[in-house]
């Protein structure tokens, strides 16, 4: 297990490493109590990726976000809202986590039961001092 401490400040040299840590794996299933900084973190990660669109934040109410970045498509999932696992496969889920392209993950463990074996657990936990630790 990997883990990264970083604060807001160091946020940009976290995703950095993250990304560079990525290696083949394209399912990326970010765990977190709310405002644990998830969407942050993969606001940042999306900039180090080379995604162009400043408008990366969550999507919560559509559940799904694409952006295209430096190294292909990039989807940002939130399934905060997701009533049953159901309701994911309604909207292909399938389809974007079998495309080969990054897909990364808020509030996974509604769809856990549909993740690849293969995707890579992410757990972000802040610390007492309020600094963030990445862990997968």
């Amino acid at each position: 297990m990997t883990e990264i401490e970083y604060g807001l400040d160091g946020i940009a040299s976290a995703a950095q490493r993250f990304a560079d840590a990525m290696g083949e794996a394209t399912v990326f299933a970010f765990h977190g109590t709310m405002g644990a900084g998830k969407t942050t973190f993969i606001r940042a990660l999306a900039g180090v990726l080379g995604v162009k669109d400043d408008a990366v934040n969550s999507p919560t109410f559509s559940i799904v976000n694409e952006y295209m970045s430096d190294r292909g498509m990039v989807y940002h999932f939130d399934f905060y809202r997701i009533n049953t696992p159901q309701e994911a496969l309604d909207f292909g889920l399938y389809d974007y986590l079998d495309s080969g392209s990054i897909c990364l993950l808020e509030w996974p463990e509604l769809v856990e039961e549909l993740l690849p074996d293969d995707a890579v657990r992410v757990e972000i936990a802040e610390l007492p001092d309020g600094r963030r630790a990445l862990r997968f």
